[in-house]
């Protein structure tokens, strides 16, 4: 098992102290590329040589089997509890999923540690498994704890979701370090939002119309051109906006001589490890996708990021750049080509950010409205479909869905931090 780098130690010292005070629920922040599943590794140890059981949970079936294989490695014997792959389920140490788990009945653990912690206050699977176990402490591992409501109060726990953040490190000192790697970014130097029908409140602009009012669909740029002249050759992951469009941009490049492939929720367990093989090999330069390689992806290689879609999330726009930060071989810096103006909307994703666990109280008047969804007719047989259904009831057509992305005329220009 890898020595925890010093960072690492000085967590596991927050860590004990915030449960020496009487939390039972701590988020642990570290960067995407800090070591997380190492410090996972260590705990768990520390853990069972007292005799204590622990579950890892997982949000999703591949990071589970994924998490497995990296406890084998690391010597830590355990069962799994992931759907029909399932076994030694009453081991000391389990790695679950958390779609399995919430299925069966919760099991006795004296510490349950959750990966990717910034999705538990949307997930009720997540919210039924904290109040099942309210007093087994409970490490949240995440690199965004921004979610809305993980600081919220939950009369099931008489407390919030998650208590208090322990902060492992931050980017900026792991980037001085060298455990990770800065970035340079390319964006569209003519992205200028029209705010001239944004209202201004308190001297500033009100956020709810400036959220709408910059939130454009519209891609700068042409994606291929722009690649081979600024990371030809380079690894390289491209997030789309969706996965028709994911398959187009990937018949660009291989239409222009690149190696290119894409993945999504339907390519099998067999094949994606093939594909992320050959990135790793160097056979394949660009992998393409929709969101489903945000998260958990571990490919030091990449080098470069092309953000082929607009997003006002900030917990998916540093996930995603999370899996270019890790260093390698030959690797001084990485590279952010957007296509979407999301970087001049939310910085640098290596800037540091210190926020307060969200408590979930509701936003000002006016926000966080929903828009309605309205029935559409199917066109194959014209019976009027409930509100995003995709295949027609009625005679099962299903339309093809179609990468329209408007493509707007424009050059990258390299980005500077404000």
């Amino acid at each position: 098992m890898a020595d925890l780098r010093p960072y690492q130690k000085n967590g596991i010292d927050g860590l004990r102290a915030a449960f020496a005070t009487g939390k039972k629920r701590v988020i642990f922040k570290l960067p995407t590329g800090g070591g997380k599943t190492v410090l996972a590794e260590h705990i768990i140890k520390m853990a069972t040589s007292k005799g204590k059981r622990v579950a890892f949970v997982c949000n999703r079936i591949e990071l589970a089997t994924q998490t497995s294989r990296r406890f084998a490695q690391a010597g830590i014997a355990h069962g799994l509890m992931q759907g029909q792959n399932s076994h030694s389920i009453h081991s000391q140490v389990m790695v679950c999923s958390i779609q399995t788990l919430s299925r069966r009945r919760a099991q006795d653990f004296d510490l349950v540690i959750i990966d990717e912690a910034h999705g538990v206050a949307g997930s009720t699977a997540y919210k039924d498994l904290i109040f099942a176990l309210n007093n087994v402490p409970v490490v949240g591992l995440t690199a965004t704890p921004y979610s809305k409501g993980l600081g919220k109060f939950y009369p099931e726990i008489q407390g919030p979701l998650f208590e208090t953040v322990v902060v492992g490190a931050t980017i900026s000192e792991l980037i001085q370090d060298k455990f990770l790697v800065d970035v340079d970014i390319y964006a569209p130097d003519a992205y200028q939002p029209d705010l001239s029908q944004v209202r201004i409140v308190a001297g500033d602009y009100d956020e709810r119309e400036l959220g709408v009012a910059v939130d454009q669909p519209k891609l700068i740029g042409d994606i291929v051109a722009h690649w081979q002249r600024l990371g030809r050759g380079k690894p390289t992951i491209v997030f789309a906006t969706n996965i028709a469009h994911s398959k187009h941009i990937v018949a660009q490049f291989v239409a222009a001589g690149v190696a290119a492939e894409h993945v999504d929720y339907l390519t099998s367990d067999e094949d994606r490890a093939a594909i992320l093989d050959r990135v790793r090999r160097h056979e394949t330069t660009i992998l393409s996708n929709a969101a489903m390689l945000a998260e958990g992806l571990d490919i030091p290689q990449l080098e470069v990021m092309i953000l082929a879609r607009p997003t006002k999330s900030l917990i998916r726009y540093i996930q995603q750049a999370g899996r270019i930060l890790r260093p390698y071989d030959g690797k001084v810096k990485a590279l952010i080509l957007d296509h979407s103006g999301t970087c001049s909307r939310l910085g640098f994703p290596t800037d540091d950010i210190d926020l307060d666990l969200c408590d979930g109280k509701p936003k000002k008047s006016g926000e966080g409205e929903k828009k309605e969804r309205l029935p559409s007719v199917c066109s194959g047989c014209g019976i009027l479909k409930e509100p995003g259904q995709h295949e027609c009831p009625s005679c099962g057509f299903k339309p093809e869905r179609k990468a329209v992305v408007e493509i707007g005329e424009g050059e990258l220009k390299p980005m500077t931090r404000k």
